[in-house]
């Protein structure tokens, strides 16, 4: 997000935490907005601390706080979201990138490389992303169902791709024959 946030690695006291605070202004929150492709961010608030895990490893421990506005998949109102959730991540010295044409992710992906800084605002924006909603939806909204088909032929319905839809109207006919 910004350098101005980014920490340097070896200015990090090892043997205290450090804290950090995280409150953008309307202008950051517009561009994070827009970023985001959501229509407003009203509150985001990132909150923690960095501590040395043993001589060359760090763990970023924080506190997301977000008010997001985005428009409901269905309605296309606006739908107001809060995100509260907790962000941590291990910063590892000695962490092995896997390398191939096929690679499995790591079960546990809050473990990231140890570069030369720690940037709180970079890990406030990831964490924001990742728990933006994909499909919001204003409280009640249902999405329904459009039916289409050609005069004379009868149309198909999402419960006739049901995978027993075919056998219950089969028995249906069976015991109108009996």
């Amino acid at each position: 997000m910004s350098d101005s946030t980014a920490l340097r690695v070896a200015d990090l006291p090892q043997n205290a935490p450090t804290a950090f605070e995280i409150t953008p202004d309307k202008d950051a929150l517009a561009a994070l907005a827009t970023e985001m492709g959501v229509n407003a961010l009203r509150k985001l608030r990132f909150t923690g601390e960095i501590r040395a895990m043993g001589k060359k490893d760090w763990k970023l421990t924080g506190r997301l706080g977000a008010t997001v506005v985005q428009d409901c998949v269905v309605t296309l109102e606006p739908v107001t979201t809060r995100i509260e959730e907790p962000v941590e991540i291990t910063y590892l010295s000695r962490f092995e990138t896997p390398e191939g044409a096929e690679i499995e992710m790591p079960e546990d992906d809050s473990i990231e490389p140890l570069g030369s800084h720690i940037d709180p605002a970079a890990v406030m924006a990831e964490a924001l992303a990742l728990h933006i909603p994909a499909y919001p939806r204003k409280d009640g909204a249902e999405l329904g169902e459009a039916v289409y088909a050609e005069d004379g032929v009868q149309p198909m319905r999402d419960e006739d791709t049901k995978p027993f839809a075919g056998l219950a109207a089969l028995r249906g006919q069976l015991k109108d024959e009996d």
